[in-house]
């Protein structure tokens, strides 16, 4: 928050003061504006914002203009001019900033700005110097992009940790309720995991246009790697945790050492945290799903409990990758499911 007011506040006063003295516009108030809407809205988009903005008020401004100068200016004549800017602009882009923001440019030349003086091309020219200013705010007094992705991505790590822990909970005491809140705690876990990605977004564009960091790109590239293992992990916690709420109800419900792994698994998932947001290799939290998949399967289990066994190591297999291995690497990780007949192999 703290960074974006400050970009905020230092790119509108720049962008007044460049559009004044540099271009000699009298009333710039394109150029503060367009330097709010760049650095201000959303996550992650900002180069895309800025084209957006710029025609979009270049749309505005020239429909704005054409239709004021020919038909006055009044409810009506705002009506008409909102509905054929946005109209044009939603034909030619269906960006939902697009459109509003050549309606908005419409309606502040339709009803603030004056039928004399500054013309569409210095307004178009005062969006652009906001919009290039703004990157520059962003570049120059960037928020921390590993602040960013390590904040969203500790909220998709406890996620994680979270559905594991009250499942082993669930198995360990036979309790349905717990494993009814774990199967709905892991419902609710897409939107981190999409809160995630945008945030990714946001730290790659930062450090793609920002100089202070361009020499530490690598760090980001962990969050990177783990983006997408860390999604399919959570999707196959909560098939476990489905799965553990069926199996509660079976005569041979899960072992006491199931859910020990999935505790093993979950510490794993906070470890692998605490590394990326340090900035390390994640190598502990690697060695430790090492363990937990070189871990021999229990056996004379039920349906539900081979099901659990099987989506506990997809999990590993995830989070694996998440630390950097490759998917074979990780594969070859886990247990044969099937060991060898001792006896055969003497024969």
């Amino acid at each position: 928050m703290v960074p974006s007011i400050a970009q905020c506040a230092v790119g509108a006063g720049l962008a007044w003061v460049v559009a004044i003295e540099l271009l000699g516009h009298a009333r710039p108030f394109f150029a503060p504006i367009s330097v709010l809407i760049c650095v201000g809205v959303g996550l992650g988009q900002r180069l895309r914002r800025v084209a957006e903005l710029v025609v979009g008020v270049s749309l505005g401004v020239g429909v704005g203009d054409l239709l004021v100068a020919w038909i006055g200016s009044g409810p009506w004549q705002i009506a008409l001019v909102v509905a054929l800017a946005m109209a044009i602009a939603g034909l030619l882009d269906s960006g939902a900033l697009f459109v509003a923001q050549a309606g908005s440019s419409a309606v502040l030349v339709a009803t603030l700005v004056p039928t004399t003086g500054a013309g569409g091309l210095d307004r178009m020219a005062d969006a652009l110097t906001g919009g290039v200013i703004g990157i520059a705010a962003v570049a120059l007094l960037p928020a921390s992009p590993f602040a960013i992705a390590a904040k969203h991505l500790s909220g998709v790590l406890d996620a994680l940790s979270t559905v594991l822990e009250r499942a082993a909970e669930a198995i360990e005491k036979r309790d349905v309720d717990l494993a009814a809140e774990a199967l709905e705690e892991a419902r609710g876990t897409q939107a981190a995991v999409e809160e995630f990605e945008k945030a990714l977004e946001t730290s790659k564009e930062i450090t793609m246009i920002s100089p202070l960091h361009w020499t530490r790109r690598a760090r980001l590239a962990r969050y990177e790697t783990a983006a997408v293992p860390v999604d399919l992990a959570l999707r196959n916690a909560r098939v476990l945790s489905r799965r553990t709420l069926a199996s509660l109800g079976e005569a041979s419900p899960p072992p006491a050492s199931l859910a020990e792994a999935m505790r093993e698994v979950s510490e794993a998932a906070l470890l692998l945290q605490l590394e990326l947001g340090a900035g390390r290799e994640p190598t502990l939290a690697r060695q430790a799903l090492l363990a937990v998949a070189a871990r021999e399967r229990p056996e004379q289990l039920g349906f539900s409990a081979h099901v659990i066994i099987a989506q506990l190591r997809s999990v590993v297999v995830d989070l694996l990758q998440a630390t950097g291995l490759d998917h074979e690497a990780a594969t070859a990780a886990l247990t044969p499911l099937d060991k060898p007949d001792d006896e055969s192999a003497q024969d």
